[in-house]
């Protein structure tokens, strides 16, 4: 089951309130805290199991926690299931989580102590829970197809070499290469560095150009083919981490592209709503009306001024 690390899940687009709620809890945080306590609580629990004195003063209570503890991821379980419905069986750790609390059932409920030994499985379950350690876990399952490679390169190189120590050096030291099964299991103990040096004097006590053999042996095995190892590990992890990284950038430029759709969108229903007001003020004012002026007196005519002066000319008189 290969798993290339969680995504950001995006938001649910209509969930009733119950669910809505639910979900929020559930990636809340403080309840992620919550359970990882729970989950070291619970290690810590099992651990002091095997202390019988411990068992002896204070058996029942850390049987309680450990009851406490189970019922406790299975309800966080639930919870997921009900938000996620489908969804849940889609997301390979969810199984995994699942798988854990299952085998605990069993081994709680079972009177043999290799199922209750399967009790402390349950704190792998801080690889789904921590992100960090998710991460590693992911880059390691990508890793595989590469590794896989490897581990043919290196049981070819192991099977050579068995071959060729069986061949030289079966008479001089039949513990250590008197068969091809134990020249192979001496030659692993050879390449992880466990008391090669003894091994190798003890061949050379007979052969003094062995050593020849066994640095050849060495620097195949230890420095080239495990360095090997750590190289696909490593770049596994950097493809995993520019993967999570391409997908915040994606989450980013989708979450800058509808805040700028949704400025512009209130910026214009803004605009409008303002028009709209100038509008209506436009309709509540009266248009102020031209001021009555006085109506202009006519001209006075040459006739009429005749008179008039003819008038004062005879009051005078």
């Amino acid at each position: 089951m290969r798993h290339h690390g969680r995504r950001p899940d995006p938001p649910p687009r209509s969930l009733p309130p119950v669910r809505e709620r639910t979900r929020a809890l559930l990636a809340h945080r403080h309840f992620q805290r919550f359970i990882i306590g729970v989950i070291l609580v619970n290690a810590a629990t099992l651990g002091l199991e095997t202390f019988p004195a411990v068992v002896e003063k204070y058996g029942t209570l850390l049987t309680v926690i450990d009851h406490v503890a189970l019922y406790i991821f299975t309800a966080e379980l639930a919870a997921k299931l009900y938000v996620e419905r489908s969804a849940f069986v889609r997301d390979p750790w969810n199984v995994f989580d699942t798988l854990i609390v299952a085998i605990a059932f069993a081994s709680t409920n079972g009177g043999l102590s290799v199922l209750r030994a399967l009790r402390i499985l349950r704190v792998l379950r801080l690889l789904s829970v921590v992100p960090s350690l998710r991460r590693v876990v992911s880059a390691l399952l990508r890793a595989m197809p590469g590794m896989s490679s490897i581990v043919v390169l290196l049981s070819l190189v192991l099977y050579v070499a068995a071959v060729m120590a069986t061949k030289l050096y079966g008479q001089t030291a039949p513990d250590r290469f008197g068969s091809l099964p134990t020249s192979l299991f001496t030659l692993y103990q050879t390449m992880t560095g466990d008391d090669w040096g003894n091994i190798a004097r003890e061949v050379m006590s007979r052969h003094p150009t062995a050593w020849i053999f066994f640095t050849i042996f060495i620097l195949v095995c230890t420095f080239v083919v495990l360095n090997l190892f750590l190289a696909v590990v490593v770049s596994a992890m950097d493809e995993e981490n520019a993967e999570e990284r391409a997908a915040l950038e994606d989450s980013t430029a989708h979450i800058m592209e509808d805040t700028r759709s949704h400025t512009q969108q209130i910026l214009n229903e803004l605009a409008e709503l303002r028009k709209e007001v100038a509008e209506l003020r436009a309709l509540r004012e009266p248009s102020p009306s031209p001021a009555a002026s006085p109506a202009p007196s006519p001209a006075p005519s040459p006739a009429a001024g005749v008179k008039k002066g003819r008038g004062k000319r005879s009051r005078s008189a």
